[in-house]
């Protein structure tokens, strides 16, 4: 049987299952007039049941904060919640309150414990969130129900509340104490968290544990460091005054440079520095939820957004001349309040290719910093840094002769020689003490002809290759 004909038997199995699931659904519930739940809620609701409902939405990855809310709002001793599972059949659509009220054209509903799925809620941390859930309250307001619908298989990627059997003016009253708690326990305020996208085009964001970086391991010009420094971190430190002067908070910075020179471990030292602030950071496709990115950044400022490789969107032809992404990215960035302590930070291998876009989006990006290859003094500082503890045995003459030779390398070329030499010392049995052979061993290897595909992989472009034998 060719793979064709195996992937049809299989897909016609799993519509035979399907509609089997489906048929006992169907005996179970469809003979009933009205449903349970229906029943359930119009006399729960009694004379309320025609008060329209209302609906409020958010993005997938707030889902655990909607279940927060939720979880501190029902714990309110004005109010008497009885909380209940709700499950549909396979395949379909996801259910409102208005279909559970009015019960035609619904579909069989089975009542049970709410579905749970487990989310992360902090480093280390979950919290059980509802699925599907409906919850019939008794309060001040009087009695009313609120059905909660998260993210749905071949849906639209978002966690949904509706709020029926109140007047217009308290259910927006309820939605607003269930924002206000939302953003009170929002579990990413402070937090670092990458952000990735799924094939449904959901944003899902991760917490990140980032080994540390200190000031003394960015290993740039003194000024370039102070003016990355002043730009990122000295607007925070003096917002009280910028803004009692008149002056905007929110900007941006873009760090270009060849690959492998340090724009991003520069990145860590920054983001490690701003613990007081929420942390999103985007690379690859994730880029295309930077409005979702940046409204949670406003919500929860003071913020940092990290965008890394901003070129690989800029190179991005798939809608023609013009990229959207590209621009909705900067739009994005010009969206947020000018007085909002936010810093978004791109960086980029080809600050040409961001050029046109930046100019014709000007005040987006306030500085542009460029990382550039080490110079003589910024390459001794690396190998000191990258051999700490195990370069002790070689003297300041070796080191130099090191250096010499590596003109036009960048730090990952430098970090990988360190690594080879050690390789090389624990090979002749000698543990990780490097000596002077060992270190020359592992250059005169990265530096022969025919490692040009490494030095290129490690960010050293041919036209700036250095010499491959000492002396030369």
């Amino acid at each position: 049987m060719s793979g064709t004909d195996e992937e049809q038997g299989d897909e016609i199995r799993d519509f035979g299952r399907r509609f089997s699931e489906f048929i006992q659904w169907a005996h179970t519930f469809g003979g009933s007039a009205q449903q349970p739940v229906t029943s359930m809620l119009r006399e729960h609701l009694g004379e309320r049941v025609d008060q329209p409902a209302v609906r409020r939405q958010w993005s997938a990855f707030e889902q655990v904060n909607v279940q927060r809310a939720l979880d501190h709002w029902i714990d309110e001793e004005s109010r008497d919640v009885r909380v209940q599972g709700l499950s549909v059949p396979p395949h379909f659509s996801e259910i409102s309150l208005g279909q559970l009220l009015d019960g035609e054209h619904l579909p069989p509903v089975r009542m049970s414990t709410p579905d749970i799925t487990d989310l992360p809620a902090g480093p280390g941390r979950t919290l059980a969130c509802w699925n599907c859930a409906l919850l019939l309250v008794h309060g001040p307001a009087g009695a009313f129900a609120v059905l909660i619908s998260g993210p749905q298989e071949h849906q639209e990627p978002s966690v949904s509340i509706e709020v029926a059997g109140l007047p217009v003016p308290d259910a927006q009253a309820v939605f607003a104490e269930i924002e206000r708690l939302r953003n009170r326990l929002n579990v990413y305020r402070g937090q670092v968290v990458t952000a990735s996208m799924n094939a449904m085009g959901a944003v899902a964001l991760t917490f990140a544990t980032l080994e540390p970086v200190e000031r003394n391991d960015v290993i740039l010009p003194e000024p370039v460091i102070a003016r990355i420094e002043r730009h990122a971190l000295g607007v925070s430190q003096h917002a009280v005054q910028l803004t009692a002067s008149g002056q905007h908070l929110k900007r941006g910075l873009l760090l270009y440079g060849p690959p492998g020179t340090g724009k991003t471990h520069t990145v860590r030292y920054l983001v490690g520095a701003r613990t007081d602030a929420t942390r999103v950071l985007l690379q690859g496709e994730s880029l295309r939820a930077v409005g979702q990115i940046a409204s949670l950044a406003r919500e929860l400022a003071p913020g940092i957004v990290v965008l890394e490789d901003v070129d690989l969107v800029a190179e991005d032809r798939s809608y023609g001349d013009v990229n959207p992404v590209l621009f909705e990215l900067l739009d994005a960035m010009d969206g947020s309040a000018p007085d909002a302590d936010l810093l978004f930070v791109l960086t980029t291998n080809r600050a040409e290719v961001l050029e046109r876009a930046l100019v014709q989006r000007p005040g987006r990006v306030d500085v542009a910093v460029e990382v550039g290859r080490p110079d003589v003094a910024a390459r001794t500082a690396l190998l000191r840094l990258y051999g700490a503890d195990v370069l002790d045995d070689l003297t300041g003459g070796d080191i130099d002769a090191a250096v010499g030779r590596t003109e036009g390398v960048t730090a990952s070329f430098l970090k990988e020689l360190i690594r080879r030499a050690v390789l090389t010392a624990l090979a002749d049995g000698r543990h990780s003490r490097v000596r002077a052979d060992d270190l020359r061993e592992a250059l005169d290897d990265l530096l022969d002809q025919t490692q040009s595909v490494t030095r290129s992989l490690l960010g050293v472009l041919s036209g700036a290759e250095p010499t491959d034998r000492e002396g030369q």
